[in-house]
């Protein structure tokens, strides 16, 4: 199996959500779907000591190992056997994600080709049954 060629410590600033206000109150409002405050007397919008928190840009992640998976890899998501021949002189630092639109038989292709330029496939169980269910 393919390892990373850095394996950096993530650290998050913040792992729980921000929770949109006034969410508990309203069934009709979602948790995690944050939106700004805009009133003029918002507490929170006006960050009083005791309210949810206000997402900002101190909270981003670490340039290094943003958008990084826990195992040391950055997604790259391939369509074709043509995107992930991309990946040969990338293949410590990217790990190929087949999309969610790609055929059975397209990915049987791509899951094969992978292992011979020695690419880590992070969904490569997905699609594929084995021959006794045909």
């Amino acid at each position: 199996m393919v390892s990373p060629l850095v394996k950096p410590r993530i650290v998050k600033k913040r792992t729980k959500k921000f929770i949109r206000h006034q969410s508990d109150r309203y069934a009709k409002l979602s948790k995690s779907s944050w939106r700004k405050p805009k009133g003029i007397d918002s507490r929170v919008r006006r960050r009083f000591k005791g309210q949810y928190i206000m997402p900002s840009i101190g909270y981003g992640s670490n340039k290094n190992t943003r958008h990084m998976m826990p195992d040391g890899f950055l997604k790259f998501v391939v369509h074709n056997v043509a995107e992930l021949e991309l990946l040969l002189m990338q293949n410590k630092r990217y790990a190929a994600e087949i999309a969610a639109d790609v055929s059975a038989k397209k990915r049987k292709l791509i899951v094969e080709r992978a292992q011979q330029l020695n690419i880590k496939v992070t969904n490569w169980q997905a699609k594929l049954r084995s021959e006794e269910d045909n």
